[in-house]
């Protein structure tokens, strides 16, 4: 019997990242808040594959919060634009991890 394939989602995480060489993260930069979108079957795979892609690509997560998927999101009230919709789909589209937005952080 083949495996049922199960449905992937979209999840929105915010993962927040510290220094590590080679990261691109500003100079004086601490770390960072990454607004990805993931794909998965469920929350904890698309935070898995985030994470790989982040160490991939040099930098180091430390913490994740996941904000559930788009349905999730709209049923708690977020008000959730073309723009960011268009992301999510690409994430779908893309079977991927999408970073939508990063902000530094800085010491004061």
């Amino acid at each position: 019997m083949g495996e049922r394939k199960r449905a992937q989602a979209v999840y929105t995480l915010l993962v927040e990242v510290g220094r590590k060489e080679g990261d691109g993260l500003p100079k004086g930069a601490t770390g960072a808040a990454l607004m990805c979108y993931a794909s998965g079957v469920d929350e904890a795979e698309a935070v898995r594959e985030t994470v790989a892609i982040l160490k991939q690509a040099d930098m180091a997560p430390l913490d994740v919060s996941g904000y559930g998927t788009l349905q999730d999101r709209l049923d708690e009230g977020h008000d959730i634009s073309d723009e960011e919709r268009a992301l999510m789909q690409r994430a779908a589209d893309e079977n991927a991890v999408i970073v939508a937005q990063m902000t530094p952080f800085f010491q004061d």
